[in-house]
C-alpha cells in the first residue's frame, strides 16, 4: 500500500508541476524607432534676405546734477622729503668659496675575465681588425658601385667603433670587429 501512495504522490506532483503553471512572460525585445527623416528646406527659404530698413535706437539722456554740488576738496600737500646722508658701507672681505671636489665616478659594471680569456679576446680582435685592414687596402684600388661603397662605409664604421671600445668593453669590441670582418669578406667576394 505504501508503494501505491508513493506512486500516486509522484504522479500528482508531476501533473501539478507542469511547465504551464510556471511560465515566464515572453522577453520583450527593444526595437528602436525608425529614424526621422526631415524634409529638405527649399533653397529660397534657406537664404536670409537683408534688412532694408534702418533701426534707430533711443539715446539715453544724462541727468544733470543739481547746482548744489559740494565744493571740490583740495588735494593734500605733498609729504616733506627728509634726506638721510648715506653712511659708508663697511668693507667686507669677500668670502673665500672652496669648490667642492667632484663626486667620485660611479663604478663601472664590467665583466671580469681571466688572463686566458682576455688574451683570447685580444687575439680574436686583432686578427679580425688585421683582415679588415688588408681587405680594405685591396678594395681601395678598385672602383665600387653605390651598394659596394655603402658596405665599405659600414665596414669602416664597425672598424672605428671596435677600436674605440677596445679599452671599455672588450666583448663588444670583438663583436664589432667580427661584423666588420664578415662584411669585408662579403665585399671581397662581390668584387670582380
Amino acid at each position: 500500500m505504501s508503494k501505491l501512495r508513493y506512486i500516486s504522490l509522484v504522479l500528482t506532483l508531476s501533473v501539478g508541476s507542469s511547465s504551464c503553471w510556471f511560465r515566464k512572460p515572453p522577453v520583450k525585445v527593444f526595437v528602436p524607432p525608425p529614424p526621422r527623416i526631415s524634409k529638405p528646406i527649399p533653397r529660397e527659404a534657406a537664404e536670409i534676405a537683408p534688412l532694408d530698413t534702418e533701426v534707430e535706437f533711443p539715446v539715453a539722456e544724462i541727468p544733470e546734477y543739481p547746482s548744489s554740488a559740494p565744493p571740490q576738496i583740495p588735494p593734500p600737500p605733498p609729504p616733506k622729503l627728509v634726506v638721510i646722508p648715506a653712511q659708508p658701507k663697511p668693507a667686507i672681505a669677500p668670502a673665500v668659496v672652496t669648490p667642492e671636489p667632484p663626486p667620485p665616478a660611479p663604478p663601472k659594471l664590467a665583466q671580469i675575465f681571466t688572463a686566458d680569456q682576455t688574451r683570447e679576446y685580444l687575439r680574436s680582435l686583432d686578427e679580425s681588425l688585421d683582415r679588415v685592414k688588408r681587405i680594405l687596402m685591396a678594395v681601395g684600388a678598385k672602383t665600387l658601385n653605390n651598394e659596394q661603397a655603402e658596405i665599405q662605409a659600414r665596414i669602416l664604421t664597425f672598424q672605428k667603433q671596435a677600436e674605440q671600445t677596445r679599452e671599455q668593453d672588450l666583448v663588444t669590441a670583438v663583436n664589432l670587429a667580427r661584423r666588420a670582418d664578415l662584411l669585408a669578406q662579403d665585399l671581397l667576394k662581390r668584387l670582380p
